[in-house]
């Protein structure tokens, strides 16, 4: 299909940007926290990306699950520290990455 690709791109720079923003997080605060949910939600995304690619169905759902948990906490903390660094940052990614799984793949949870 052709509209994986934007999907693909937009959840693995988002992947990215996760990892390495747990990384800095730790390297600067010392914050472990920052790491591990980095790490995790990261390669989580970049499975998602995989799983995109490849056409799997539980991949969009699992980008957007992701996504959306990211939104969520850094929009809290963008509330509790008012620093748009690093906090606005993920959010505007996130929203985009939502966005692109949103009108380029059809998501479908199965419950």
């Amino acid at each position: 299909m052709s509209t994986f690709p934007i999907a693909v791109i937009t959840t693995l720079i988002y992947g990215l940007l996760a990892i390495v923003g747990g990384t800095i997080g730790y390297r600067q605060a010392g914050s472990q926290m920052s790491l591990i949910s980095g790490l995790i939600s990261g390669l989580l995304l970049l499975i998602g990306a995989y799983l995109i690619s490849g056409g799997a169905p539980i991949g969009p759902a699992l980008s957007a699950i992701v996504s959306l948990i990211l939104v969520i906490v850094f929009i809290v903390r963008l509330i509790k520290t008012s620093k748009f660094m690093p906090a606005g940052l993920m959010i505007i990614f996130g929203i985009i990455n939502l966005a692109t799984l949103w009108v380029t793949l059809p998501i479908k949870f199965v419950f």
